[in-house]
């Protein structure tokens, strides 16, 4: 089984409404607006709560980095117009944050830490020190032992990836192969298939995890995102230990393909999750940057993975960009970028109305939005848009411009 049909729902029978969708990410954001406190902050959702309640999140992935880069971008993209200037706040969330960290310490995460403020920070004002403290953030935090996106090196290298693009500057370009060296070293042989991964230690476990969240497809990303500045040699490895990988890992079922949380648990549907952390929709997103026709293999098992995508149908567990409906679709988006083919769009359309109609939902049973850019509206709003616009990027890694 590719999937546990119980973590999913029937999709709604609703036809793509462009009026409903513009309004959906009007009303989203006008929400977002009435709701930032005085403290630029906003309410933590009691999903996104631990048992001790707290004033406010501030990290890209679950705080008010992630609110206020997704209000920027969309007014950016002449999507909403604004009331207020999330330039001007940027900087207090980094200071709210240094008080009173997200994960209850400072750390160098990419989306629980400081990098990813930081990197928002010097994208939205230029901020001189934001860059040197960034810089010196992801260079710190390159041994990090984790191995995986969200606390390690193919997390907060990103960073260095972005600051290239945008700056030019010779320091970045040199960070970023620092931790492109740290990634080789540490890309070894699999303990239990016959491929090359990553392993994690998080936790107290040590595993070989596989998704986008924790495991391989979120490190090689940032290599596939990079590969015009490996060698040539380098970067045809990288793509035959990515066909490696995915064919040896992965779950077969005629036309459709998953790949479990980690290696040594490939059957089972409490292992098959399909959400973009773990599972295909992840695998997708991670992997759109492998070169479209240099392996017909590889193509046809990016297909077979969004196909699994929309058989397994939306999430039950929400319409966020990490677990829910959302993250899903963009797997549907990113194949429509990479083949042209419209029934793509037409298929990650159809998720957005479900996942319009799941945010309404579940406001109406807790009484609030959810103010976070990967469990809540923000991703919602900027998937809504990408839906509208027919173009694609997953925010924060794809796309921060």
């Amino acid at each position: 089984m590719l999937f546990d049909p119980n973590r999913h729902e029937a999709l709604l029978e609703a036809e793509w409404d462009a009026a409903r969708a513009s309004e959906a990410i009007s009303l989203l954001e006008a929400d977002m607006q009435d709701s930032l406190r005085p403290d630029v902050g906003w309410p933590v959702h009691p999903l996104d709560r631990d048992e001790e309640p707290r004033s406010g999140f501030n990290t890209f992935y679950l705080g008010a980095a992630g609110t206020l880069w997704a209000m920027w971008y969309l007014e950016r993209q002449n999507a909403v117009r604004l009331r207020i200037d999330p330039r001007a706040l940027i900087g207090r969330t980094y200071q709210s944050y240094l008080a009173e960290p997200d994960t209850g310490e400072v750390v160098p995460s990419y989306f629980l830490g400081e990098a990813g403020i930081l990197l928002v920070q010097w994208h939205l004002t230029g901020a001189r020190d934001a860059a040197d403290r960034l810089f010196t953030l992801i260079r710190d935090n390159i041994p990090n032992p984790t191995n995986e996106a969200l606390w390690a090196a193919p997390g907060t290298m990103i960073g260095a990836w972005h600051m290239f693009r945008w700056t030019g500057e010779s320091r970045w370009h040199d960070l970023f192969l620092e931790n492109v060296e740290q990634l080789w070293r540490t890309w070894l042989p699999s303990r239990n298939d016959h491929c090359h991964l990553w392993t994690q230690h998080m936790h107290g476990r040590v595993a070989e995890h596989l998704g986008a969240g924790h495991g391989f497809a979120g490190n090689v990303y940032p290599l596939l995102c990079g590969a015009s500045l490996l060698s040539g040699e380098r970067r045809q490895q990288l793509h035959e230990r990515c066909l490696e990988t995915l064919r040896a890992t992965g779950v077969f079922d005629e036309d459709s393909a998953n790949w479990p949380p980690e290696t040594g648990a490939r059957t089972g549907p409490k292992r098959m999750l399909m959400q973009w952390c773990h599972g295909a929709p992840g695998v997708v997103t991670a992997l759109n940057a492998f070169p479209k026709g240099e392996s017909p293999a590889m193509d046809d098992m990016l297909i077979a993975a969004g196909n699994a995508v929309w058989k397994a149908g939306p999430l039950t567990k929400g319409y966020g960009l990490c677990h829910g409906t959302a993250g899903n679709g963009y797997a549907l988006l990113a194949l429509h970028q990479r083949t042209g083919d419209a029934v793509w769009l037409a298929r990650a359309r159809a998720f957005a109305m479900h996942a319009i109609q799941q945010q309404l939902k579940m406001r109406e049973q807790y009484g609030c939005g959810r103010y976070s850019l990967w469990t809540g509206d923000p991703g919602l709003a900027v998937y809504v848009w990408h839906c509208l616009s027919a173009s694609y990027g997953m925010p924060g890694l794809d796309i921060l411009d």
